[in-house]
């Protein structure tokens, strides 16, 4: 479904990504893991088109991304749910899922989208009319991730989205992502926890200072506590 080819990414003058690889396949999910300021995040902006400077090759679903602003591919099918979760104050909850909706094809299905959503975010359904801000963290995390699903993507980029959160709310976060796995969903997973990542995970890509140093399976990086002590340790 993606492909990259000799990705770079710049900051101003700062070489950030240099020459990256990386494939995930339909129905994958894989593991972006290496400490902080690797690139992980970089790659994720990089592919929903939200640097000025990259050069390379991002093909999804066939398709050539350089060049094509976000909002572009949104609609061709990727949905991002950053770190930094962007919840937007003064809306409900209710209100804030129907922006995932507005410019997605299933805009004339919403009450049925919406429906969906509830179910699979019990959280979420009893709190539909409370201001969205006044929400928990880990609240707050599960609206952004339950707004990108609700544009019904073909793949998912997720930034570092236990980062904050209260240990029981990663848990039932996690176990949503196993749900939607087994449900055929596409992710790209950037997360600090690698556990975590690799108990979801099929394949994993280790960055390091801005390349790809290692890939495999997420059964062979769990089997190896030496390479995630070298790349992924904190």
């Amino acid at each position: 479904m993606l492909k990259i080819e000799k990705l770079n990414a710049w900051y101003a003058s700062s070489h950030i990504l240099q020459d990256v690889d990386l494939t995930v396949g339909q129905g994958e999910v894989v593991a972006l893991l290496g400490r902080n300021g690797a690139g992980k995040t970089t790659t994720l902006k990089s592919i929903m088109g939200l640097l000025d400077r990259t050069s390379g090759s991002i093909t999804f679903k066939g398709q050539n991304l350089i060049g094509r602003p976000a909002h572009a591919r949104f609609a061709q099918g990727l949905a991002y749910v950053p770190e930094e979760r962007r919840i937007v104050s003064g809306l409900s909850v209710l209100e804030n899922i129907r922006l995932g909706i507005v410019a997605s094809p299933l805009k004339a299905r919403e009450a049925e989208v919406i429906d969906q959503i509830a179910q699979t975010f019990p959280r979420l359904k009893e709190r539909l009319n409370q201001n969205a801000v006044t929400m928990s963290g880990g609240e707050q995390q599960m609206l952004a991730i339950a707004r990108a699903i609700a544009a019904g993507p073909d793949m998912i980029l997720l930034d570092e989205p236990s980062e904050g959160i209260m240990p029981i709310l990663v848990d039932e976060m996690f176990e949503l992502f196993n749900t939607l796995k087994q449900d055929g969903k596409t992710i790209l997973l950037v997360e600090q926890n690698v556990e975590l990542a690799l108990g979801i995970a099929d394949r994993v890509y280790i960055l390091d200072q801005g390349e790809i140093v290692y890939t495999s399976t997420a059964r062979a990086l769990l089997d190896d506590p030496a390479m995630q002590e070298r790349y992924c340790a904190v």
